[in-house]
């Protein structure tokens, strides 16, 4: 569920997190000097601005109120949006990741405009969540909130926690794939989109399709 407010004010939530990540540096053993030279100074508040702002401001976002605003769909053709690129952080280790993700859907009554398909990856994808994880949370959320007949993602990603650490493997991607509704059944339909996903990574550049039966 989406924390529609920080815990505290926004900026009490700033200094709470400029101050443990502090103590987190102190905690680290760094060498006297490192610790007290001034590019460590303002460290802590600028990664604590950059974990409230960009890293897991998906908290504050709530996907039914993203796909709140449609339009009547004009058919029930396959719409696919590829491309999208995307940041997100590991539960594990809170090592990012860094990808690309490619998200289709099967209208039913109603649509959505591709910016809010985006917006969607984006409020899902800032958190604390692993990658297969938000590949089905993305589907879903197009069935559960946009009342789609069907809906799939795909994700290719660089994990950080694979490439700079454990096994680091510096050319490793990982992917993951979620299906839910009439794209889960309907093989054909599966066939078109990952087609699309193909042809989005295989080709001179990202493209955002809508396609015809």
């Amino acid at each position: 569920m989406p924390v529609r407010s920080l815990r505290r004010g926004a900026a009490e939530d700033a200094a709470a997190a400029a101050s443990a990540m502090e103590r987190f540096l102190d905690a680290l053993g760094l060498p006297a000097e490192v610790r007290a030279a001034g590019d460590l100074r303002e460290t802590p508040r600028r990664v604590a601005e950059a974990w409230l702002e960009d890293l897991v401001d998906g908290y504050r976002r709530d996907p039914a109120e993203i796909l709140a605003e449609t339009l009547p769909a004009p058919g029930r053709d396959l719409v696919a949006v590829t491309g999208i690129d995307f940041h997100s952080v590991c539960p594990h280790h809170l090592l990012p990741s860094r990808g690309v993700a490619h998200v289709g859907y099967v209208p039913g009554a109603r649509v959505v405009g591709f910016g809010q398909i985006v917006k969607l990856v984006d409020a899902l994808a800032h958190r604390l969540v692993l990658e297969e994880d938000l590949a089905r949370q993305i589907a879903e959320a197009l069935v559960r909130h946009l009342g789609a007949r069907g809906a799939a993602c795909v994700l290719d990603a660089e994990q950080l926690c694979m490439t700079v650490r454990g096994s680091r493997r510096p050319r490793a991607r990982a992917h993951a794939q979620a299906f839910a509704g009439v794209m889960a059944r309907d093989r054909g339909l599966r066939r078109r989109f990952l087609d699309l996903v193909a042809r989005a990574a295989g080709g001179p550049g990202r493209t955002r399709r809508r396609t015809s039966r």
